[in-house]
């Protein structure tokens, strides 16, 4: 088992903004008075972002305060996923699916893109701190694969030149229009081969 690698400054300080406490009121709302424990993943989400993309110490002793566990369980449910950043990340997080269904559609071109545009490899911060690369499990989008996600947002259908140009938009800080780099929707490239008596009732 792998050691759970923590930002080794711990003095940061954290706090809810007065906007979050009202966040998390809605939140808890929608668990029982005696369950708010359950509530500890969009607690760690909404903390996060509140922290600039990452989840220094005193903000998962925050989040075990608000939602009544100890500290260990919430490092342990943050360790575990990788939507949490245990350390700082950059402005553009990139975050790559190696699956099977991206891997084989081209993922490795992508990789070779953000090293040859940037210099870094998986795990690493670009020197200008603005891009961080970090490997993901399934992003639940293998129809377009492969898929790239910066911050909250998919790239999909992604090759070299694709991932090349994207890459360059955003180190000037303009961020392209997410979805399919082939505008195509979630089925096969050729299109639909199933159900096509439903769409020809539907467009009749």
């Amino acid at each position: 088992m792998s050691k759970v690698q923590l930002d080794p400054n711990n003095e940061i300080s954290f706090s809810f903004s007065s906007k979050a406490e009202k966040k998390i009121e809605e939140i808890f709302k929608k668990y029982p008075s005696s369950r708010k424990a359950s509530a500890v993943m969009p607690l760690l989400d909404l903390a996060q972002r509140e922290a600039g993309g990452w989840l220094p110490v005193s903000a998962l002793e925050t989040v075990a305060d608000k939602v009544g566990l100890a500290y260990m369980r919430v490092l342990e449910i943050a360790s575990f996923y990788t939507m949490y950043n245990l350390k700082p990340v950059g402005k553009w997080h990139l975050q790559l699916c190696g699956t099977t269904p991206c891997w084989l559609r081209g993922s490795d071109d992508i990789l070779k893109a953000i090293y040859e545009t940037l210099k870094i490899r998986p795990n690493e911060t670009s020197e200008s701190g603005d891009f961080t690369l970090t490997p993901v499990e399934c992003l639940g989008a293998c129809v377009n694969a492969p898929i790239l996600q910066v911050n909250d947002d998919f790239y999909e259908d992604l090759d070299y030149e694709s991932t090349k140009n994207l890459i360059d938009s955003l180190i000037k800080n303009k961020k392209p229009k997410f979805g399919s780099s082939k505008k195509r929707k979630s089925e096969p490239e050729k299109g639909a081969t199933v159900l096509l008596s439903l769409k020809d009732k539907k467009n009749a």
